[in-house]
């Protein structure tokens, strides 16, 4: 079975990937001639980790292809993938299809009778419908079925969440689909891992649903780390009571500076835009949008409430991207606490151990460095935005030593209070008193 993904993004390539390491045939398609001359000299568009090995080793053995030739390509698949973007409309919040129905009608000009389409993509209910709307009015009488398989990678893990998934989530409407599918994930059945096999609808709405309801739990717990703030309570200590109780759990129940990325605010968004659309607002989803905004910026407010004087303050960010093990800035909490202080005349020092090169772009004013004691360095506070593993051992004392000011905001919660005693820093973090 031949398979092809269009688009060598963050879903297509770590899918097609993955899919190559079960033994299977595949070939990313990508327009961006460049992406696909770096994928072929081995040059990844994004970091994950592991994931340059595992495109090197199945590359290598014949199993893993990238090019930009699209219909001859597509034209010999069994199953094609539509991994294409889709971004928030401006305006409504809306996902823009325009990529995915650009696809299907590309896809329906040269696909072989009998082809499978999946849809990769993150799409709101509805779609998959239009999407076999569209190849069947572009090759009429031609025999295709249509599938959704939404993907549930976490950034910075998703090669373990594709090869140990706490499930498979698939929309179908024929056996031919669901059969060609079940083959592809049939490796993952030595792992036990659960296969839905659903309607399109079902499917569609799933992938939405799952991350609203995550990106509500994380503005939950910030929520709750406020109360702790006020009366004298530790929302990590909160956190880790409730999470065990096995029908809540512990994980996104971490206190910080809000979510980002390319998912949590773009999907519910989407999923209100959805729920206004179908005359079912998702009213619970819309505050916590609106929460998840204020957050940031609440967070800002905390850093400029250490500085003396904000124009004359220097203050060392460390961690842009939004969360460890990624360079993804796309909607990072790191974004507007910084756009917020150099509003108001701080000077920024940044450093991140992954992310600069794509933070450069962005925020233009902010000086990058090599290292974090560099960031540090004559700075009157250091602000820990993003936790990553690199910062978590840091020498506080040596920190301090180079600063100008003692203080250390700890967005994440890093760092507990004997951590700085005897360093000459004032720790301040979230949701601890």
């Amino acid at each position: 079975m031949r398979i092809c993904m269009i688009g060598a993004g963050y879903v297509g390539l770590v899918s097609g990937a993955c899919f190559s390491e079960f033994g299977f045939n595949v070939t990313c398609i990508d327009l961006e001639q460049s992406r696909i001359d770096n994928l072929n000299n081995g040059v990844m568009p994004i970091y994950e980790p592991g994931l340059d090995d595992l495109v090197a080793r199945n590359a290598e053995e014949g199993r893993l292809t990238f090019t930009t030739d699209f219909d001859a390509t597509v034209a010999e698949c069994d199953v094609i993938f539509i991994a294409v973007g889709t971004p928030s409309r401006r305006g409504d919040g809306e996902a823009d299809l325009k990529y995915v129905y650009d696809a299907a009608r590309s896809i329906a000009r040269v696909m072989k009778p009998g082809a499978v389409i999946v849809t990769k993509s993150t799409v709101v209910v509805g779609t998959n419908r239009k999407v076999k709307e569209i190849i069947a009015e572009e090759r009429p009488g031609v025999a295709f079925s249509v599938a959704s398989n939404p993907e549930f990678l976490r950034e910075g893990s998703a090669i373990e969440d594709f090869m140990r998934p706490d499930r498979v989530v698939v929309g179908v409407e024929d056996d031919v689909a669901e059969n060609a599918l079940r083959r592809l994930y049939r490796p993952l059945s030595l792992r036990d891992a659960p296969m839905v096999v659903t309607t399109l609808e079902n499917a569609e709405i799933t992938k939405y649903a799952a991350n609203a309801f995550l990106a509500m739990k994380v503005t939950f717990i910030n929520e709750v780390a406020n109360l702790c703030e006020r009366a004298g309570g530790n929302v990590q200590e909160v956190a880790s009571a409730i999470g065990l109780d096995n029908r809540i759990g512990p994980k996104f129940l971490h206190a910080g500076p809000g979510f980002g990325g390319s998912c949590f605010p773009k999907d519910t968004r989407a999923f209100a835009a959805t729920g206004k659309r179908y005359g079912a607002p998702q009213t619970l989803i819309e505050q916590v949008i609106e929460i998840n905004e204020t957050r940031k910026l609440d967070m800002a407010d905390r850093i400029l409430a250490t500085l003396d004087d904000p124009a004359s303050s220097t203050v060392a960010v460390l961690g842009i991207a939004f969360k460890p093990n990624t360079d993804d800035i796309r909607e990072a909490p790191s974004l507007a606490i910084v756009e917020r202080l150099l509003k108001a005349g701080v000077t920024v020092r940044a450093h991140d151990p992954e992310a600069m090169e794509n933070a450069k772009a962005v925020l233009p004013d902010v000086t990058f460095c090599d290292s974090a004691l560099e960031a540090a360095t004559k700075a009157d506070a250091v602000v820990i935005v993003t936790e990553w593993n690199a910062y978590r051992g840091m020498d506080l004392s040596r920190l301090a030593g180079v600063m100008s000011g003692n203080q250390l905001v700890d967005l994440r919660n890093v760092f507990r209070a004997d951590d700085v005693e005897g360093t000459g820093l004032t720790l301040s973090g979230v949701g601890r008193p």
